[in-house]
């Protein structure tokens, strides 16, 4: 009989190794990244879950066939060494092989950048992941998560888990997935937005980190048919800017996170953390306006903002303000779903807003409707039938507080931090209209 207490087995990590003392004896495990024999002594670089460290073992203590991407079991002493990675080395005493590589990467992953085009690079995504700048991102990507999580708790908000199967689209539109749901019409979930409504009216304030799915046809640079919504939604606000407040607040946080913990990510991949202490808001209208009058172009779509315009707005806020960050407002109301609550004002805009960063939409928010017979009301006026959304309207029927809510786009957000030109590199294993492995 054996009984088990939860007592972990746990090698010392890169970070304890670094800020350790020197002369100390460890015992690391990690995936061989180079292997260089320099006659009598090898220099060992060693890919542990975060860094790479070099390790100097004498010729006798290497195992026979040793090469690059086994994975080893290494004890010894650290100590300085300014000419290593990080400014220091283990200096090995024995080394034992846990596996081997039944045949060699298909890049090399210990000399410099990957020049493969996306394609390639995206066919061999389990092995290229492998690369330190690779895995950087999503390191940071585990950082504006993490901190997402953090801040909302500290802000009273709970986490919820929201189905992906549904049986209508929040959203409407052409772009969701359709199922066969034993027999049913089903849908993969284009936004938890029904259900994170819902739940406001249970704990006031939630949030959720989970996939959302949209059937669009797109070959861009910006889309994906999958990717991760970083959700909140929120009662009792007096106006949207309470959720703007809130997402402002949210991101100051991730960076001061980011500085604070992922510092060796940001250092590689030469991330420059943006400023999230003073966002400007502009009116979806004026920030038309005023782009295209400082860079001289015409105004095609009255109703929406074209991506080549959200690269004029963010570089409008850039040099009349100083920020990365531009909060658009006050989107029309025909270009916004039939949930979002219309200016009193004037109704022919909503009190909703986007965020972009470095020229793009990162985030999608506003106040949503919550008395029913307005809801009803707008539902009807856009040729819906309410009947078809009765559980949902349920909120509604038995009162709902003020609120609203926003998603963020986190590939999105990922992508434009680490100055990357494609989405698709910071989603692990991207899913597109052509792609759907590995």
């Amino acid at each position: 009989m054996k009984f088990v207490t939860g007592e972990s087995r746990k090698p010392a990590t890169y970070q304890e190794i670094a800020e350790g003392g020197r002369n100390n004896s460890v015992t690391v495990h990690g995936a061989v990244h180079l292997l260089r024999d320099m006659g009598g002594l090898a220099f060992l670089i060693l890919r542990m879950a975060r860094g790479t460290v070099q390790c100097v073992c004498a010729p006798e203590i290497l195992p026979e066939g040793l090469c690059e991407e086994c994975t080893v079991e290494l004890s010894g002493t650290v100590r300085d060494e300014v000419r290593a990675p990080g400014g220091f080395e283990i200096a090995a005493e024995s080394l034992t092989v846990l596996s081997r590589p039944a045949a060699p990467m298909p890049v090399s992953l210990s000399k410099g950048p990957l020049k493969l085009n996306l394609d390639a690079e995206l066919a061999l995504r389990p092995a290229v992941l492998r690369h330190p700048r690779e895995r950087a991102v999503f390191k940071v990507q585990e950082g504006l998560v993490r901190a997402f999580r953090d801040y909302l708790t500290g802000e009273g908000f709970t986490e919820v888990h929201t189905p992906k199967i549904v049986h209508a689209g929040a959203e409407g539109g052409s772009n969701i997935f359709k199922l066969n749901y034993f027999g049913k019409k089903a849908y993969l979930a284009q936004s938890p937005q029904f259900y994170k409504q819902t739940m406001v009216g249970v704990f006031e304030r939630v949030f959720e980190v989970g996939p959302v799915f949209r059937a669009e046809k797109h070959a861009t640079p910006r889309h994906l048919n999958e990717y991760t919504g970083l959700d909140l939604e929120m009662g009792y606000i007096g106006s949207f800017y309470d959720v703007i407040e809130m997402e402002t607040g949210y991101l100051r946080y991730a960076m001061e996170l980011l500085a604070r913990e992922y510092a060796p990510e940001l250092e590689l991949l030469e991330v420059e953390l943006p400023g999230a202490d003073r966002i400007p808001c502009l009116r979806f209208d004026d920030a038309k306006r005023l782009a295209a009058e400082k860079y001289g172009y015409r105004i095609r779509d009255p109703y929406d903002l074209e991506p080549e315009e959200e690269a004029h707005i963010g570089q409008y806020a850039k040099e009349e303000f100083g920020s990365d960050f531009v909060f658009v407002t006050h989107y029309p109301s025909k270009k916004r779903p039939f949930y979002a609550m219309d200016d009193p004002e004037d109704p022919r805009y909503t009190l909703s807003f986007d965020l972009l960063f470095r020229g793009m939409e990162v985030t999608t928010g506003g106040q949503r409707l919550h008395d029913y017979a307005r809801q009803v009301a707008k539902m009807e006026d856009r040729g819906m039938d309410p009947a078809g959304l009765e559980s949902y309207l349920m909120i509604h029927k038995h009162g709902m507080p003020p609120h609203g809510g926003l998603g963020i786009g986190l590939e999105r957000l990922t992508m434009k931090l680490c100055g990357l030109d494609n989405v698709r590199y910071a989603a692990l294993f991207p899913r597109d209209r052509s792609r759907l492995e590995p």
